[in-house]
């Protein structure tokens, strides 16, 4: 018989690390209703689309105070009403949509 190659040493390394969260004086907070805060990295709030999936806004960024403004209290809204859409949908289905607030 020839001889078999030995097994090539598996190398186990761990996974890289994601870096952490920005600090808190790093993360911009808007007030919208006098009451409602909301702080966001630098990707802005997620969008809930009328399908159910999820997006992000692309030049949230580039947005003027005033802008991010207007623009999370009309997002806050249509989320909540499509997200409740979802669920009567899911909820036709005999299946429960759960949505937790502390994601």
């Amino acid at each position: 018989m020839a001889n078999a190659p030995e097994p090539e040493e598996i190398k186990t390394t761990a996974p890289l690390a994601l870096p952490p969260p920005p600090p808190d004086d790093e993360a911009e907070k808007i007030t919208i209703n006098g009451n409602q805060t909301f702080k966001f990295d630098k990707l802005g709030p997620v969008v809930v689309n009328s399908d159910g999936t999820i997006s992000r806004i692309a030049n949230w960024e580039n947005m003027a105070p005033i802008e991010k403004e207007r623009t999370l209290r009309l997002l806050v809204a249509r989320n909540q009403l499509r997200l409740a859409n979802q669920e009567k949908q899911q909820g036709a289905d005999g299946e429960k949509l759960s949505i937790s607030q502390n994601a």
